[in-house]
């Protein structure tokens, strides 16, 4: 079969991602046979440069020998098992790895299969942590202009992409926006760290004015992704972590885009030499082969849920596939890649 058969079974019976599908009329499909590092090859045998990195998730190359391996090894011992009463090897070494790489004091891992998932369960825990503090006034979450944070619903609402917001805004919970620090704007001669201090004062102010109904602030440290790539400097960040703590709100790094390198550092907040209250993580986490987030947070945190059951403070949140044993052992073999020569 050639490239077309493919394209013609594929629009007879499949609705794709973010698309619109009447472009495929004159568009193209490109149906991809096999990869092998930056590479591509559709059924006629021609390569394609995969720069997009399969939508932000290949961090090491197409069938990368050192994950095929591990994933193959894994796959003899253990799929799946429901993560509800139960534990399994891979889960515990990625958990014990995140805990040791990731910014101090985050040492609780929550995992699910994507991101928007993850930023789900980032604003749920937050809500409800303030809810079993007796605090439940706080029901808003601040979130930067040109931010995005996912197409789920609670995503949606917290980001602020219009061109995926704005259908479903009658169906999104209010939140408060604050200008981004995009240096872009910055005035002449203005450096990016002062124009993003002078920015800075917008959320000091809503702060001020809310900070007895928010329960976070949440961001995409450093770079706004999916908004066209908007940057700001780290003295955000740190200014934000300082002000989060005067006035009781959690802050919430979504670093699904921006993890694993993609800023130079491991993670973006290592740049400001914060750690967030609940950081979300994915993509990048299992080198571009299998569906799996987490999202990290404190002990504080953890231990606002851990009753008995006659107070049901318990997080009830659940995914079918959460921690799954393949995505697991994917994750750790890309974390050992990055300890692998000169990565970063």
């Amino acid at each position: 079969m050639n490239n077309s058969d493919y394209v013609q079974r594929d629009l007879s019976v499949l609705w794709h991602p973010c698309t619109q599908m009447k472009d495929h009329e004159w568009l193209p499909l490109v149906p991809i046979r096999r990869g092998e590092g930056v590479w591509l090859e559709d059924f006629e045998g021609r390569r394609y440069l995969d720069a997009i990195s399969s939508w932000w998730v290949n961090l090491f190359g197409h069938s990368n020998p050192r994950i095929n391996a591990a994933l193959k090894k894994q796959l003899d011992t253990l799929e799946h098992v429901i993560l509800a009463g139960f534990t399994h090897e891979a889960v515990i070494e990625l958990s014990e790895r995140l805990v040791e790489i990731t910014p101090p004091g985050l040492d609780r891992c929550f995992y699910a299969d994507n991101g928007s998932s993850a930023i789900e369960i980032a604003l749920k825990m937050s809500f409800h942590y303030w809810l079993n503090r007796g605090q439940t006034g706080k029901t808003r979450f601040i979130t930067l202009s040109n931010s995005y944070h996912g197409e789920t619903l609670g995503a949606l609402a917290v980001g602020n992409v219009e061109l995926y917001r704005d259908t479903y805004g009658p169906l999104l919970m209010e939140t408060i926006q604050v200008p981004s620090p995009d240096c872009y704007h910055r005035e002449a001669g203005e450096s990016c760290a002062a124009y993003s201090e002078r920015m800075f004062r917008h959320m000091e102010r809503a702060l001020e004015e809310h900070a007895d109904e928010v329960c976070a602030v949440i961001v995409e440290p450093l770079v706004q992704c999916a908004g066209s790539m908007r940057m700001y400097d780290a003295v955000y960040l740190k200014l934000l972590r300082k002000a989060c703590d005067h006035f009781g709100v959690h802050l919430i790094a979504d670093e699904i885009a921006v993890g694993f390198g993609r800023t130079g550092t491991l993670f973006a907040c290592e740049q400001a030499g914060i750690s967030p209250d609940f950081l979300c993580l994915s993509k990048g986490l299992t080198g571009g082969y299998l569906p799996l987030s987490v999202v990290l947070t404190g002990e504080r945190i953890y231990q606002a849920f851990y009753d008995d059951y006659q107070r049901l403070r318990a997080f009830l949140h659940s995914h079918s596939y959460t921690g799954n044993a393949l995505g697991c052992r994917a994750a750790l073999a890309t974390l050992e890649l990055f300890g692998q020569g000169d990565v970063l």
